[in-house]
């Protein structure tokens, strides 16, 4: 059984403190007591859990070509941002499309056990979306189709019953009895991509749905005063949001209104992050369409400047966002990149304590930008980023 130890500055209350870890268990956490400075130490929190990773370096999960040596390179690059479980998401594509990425997802978890901890569950965002434009963002309108339970229960079965979140438009043909039907099995359901009525959306959180996909993307760019399916959902108590916080997704004073509307505590901050994350500035094909990854940092869809076709940023930029931009201390966004998710899905919740998993990361924070210098990430007890040097 591996042992490490370690000291470092609590990221929820900055005492000095010592960590042992065996095997997969956080065993103490002690007070340390420095004869000199504490300033230089770095921080640890709760390793980052992001619900929507779509890929990394050209490799996307929504590809018919995806294998078991595919996933693990799209997601071991995320322990370098203190990721250390995450969601692989797979956006709206053909049937044939879905079930391969959802195979390969389950060979690799198969093949890997440390890898089956840090995938928490997969997310399917769509394809049972609003086909107009706006709310369909990026997703090709080609795939978009009605809410069909028994393709789902054939993507289920080629994930090896590792679908835990669909993201749905409620408006679509067939989709309260999908949510109904999806929440009975232990599926989360997130409302997204969507132009739905106020009934429709009432309709869908009646029948379980409990999350807005990234709340304030994937919408028209004109919308009318009021009501509109965002205020909706930022007035509804039963459904939490999660947040694209990237700096590029939604204004900081947008950023500010959602945190403040729902809480710290029904706010997850996710990245979004796309298989194009990771790549040159260039232009780029997939069967998902043409993209261009622009010199700023943005990602659109080819051969226009008004959509984006997800993030380019990772978890952690999109943390120390959240605090830079004033929307939440930087614990709060820590927690809202931890606890939450976990919450949100039923999982303990991830703490710095004696018995808890020994999912960690260690960070300096960068004064007044949208970074966090991450040190070492700790996965099941395993480092696998980093050092404590």
């Amino acid at each position: 059984m591996s042992t490490l130890s370690f000291e470092a500055r609590r990221y929820d209350t900055s005492e000095p403190v010592r960590i042992t870890v065996s095997g997969q268990t956080i065993t103490a956490i002690e007070p340390a007591w420095p004869r000199g400075d504490t300033a230089d130490w770095p921080f640890v929190a709760p390793g980052l859990f992001d619900l929507q990773i779509n890929g990394y370096g050209g490799i996307w999960f929504s590809d018919r070509s995806l294998t078991p040596e595919k996933v693990l390179a799209a997601i071991t690059p995320y322990f370098a941002h203190g990721v250390t479980r995450l969601c692989p998401t797979l956006i709206t594509t053909s049937h044939e499309t879905f079930v391969a990425g959802f195979a390969a997802i389950r060979r690799a978890c198969e093949q890997h056990s440390w890898l089956d901890h840090v995938v928490a569950g997969i997310h399917q965002e769509g394809p049972y979306f609003s086909s107009e434009d706006g709310p369909r963002g990026a997703h090709p309108r080609e795939h978009i189709r009605p809410a069909d339970w028994d393709e789902f229960c054939v993507f289920q079965k080629a994930s090896g019953n590792r679908i835990r979140l669909v993201t749905i438009a409620p408006e679509v043909p067939r989709a309260i009895d999908f949510i109904r039907r999806a929440v009975e099995t232990g599926v989360r359901i997130a409302i997204g991509h969507t132009a739905a009525a106020t009934e429709q959306i009432e309709a869908a959180v009646d029948a379980g749905a409990t999350l807005s996909t990234h709340l304030g993307n994937g919408a028209h760019p004109i919308l009318r005063r009021h009501p509109n399916y965002i205020w909706d959902q930022l007035g509804e108590s039963r459904l939490s949001a999660s947040i694209i916080t990237d700096g590029l997704h939604l204004p900081a004073s947008v950023v500010r209104s959602i945190v403040r509307a729902k809480s710290v505590q029904q706010t997850i901050v996710t990245c979004d992050a796309s298989g194009w994350a990771g790549c040159a500035p260039g232009a780029y094909e997939n069967e998902l369409g043409k993209v261009e990854v622009l010199a700023d940092g943005r990602i659109v869809p080819a051969g226009q400047r008004d959509l984006l076709a997800g993030s380019g940023a990772a978890t952690d930029t999109c943390v120390a966002h959240v605090a830079n931009c004033g929307a939440a201390t930087l614990h709060d966004a820590i927690d809202m990149t931890t606890r939450n998710p976990a919450r949100f899905f039923g999982f303990p919740e991830q703490g710095l304590r004696a018995g808890a998993t020994a999912d960690l990361f260690l960070y300096r924070p960068v004064a007044t930008t949208d970074r966090l210098d991450v040190v070492a990430t700790i996965v099941a007890g395993e480092m696998r980023f980093g050092s404590f040097v």
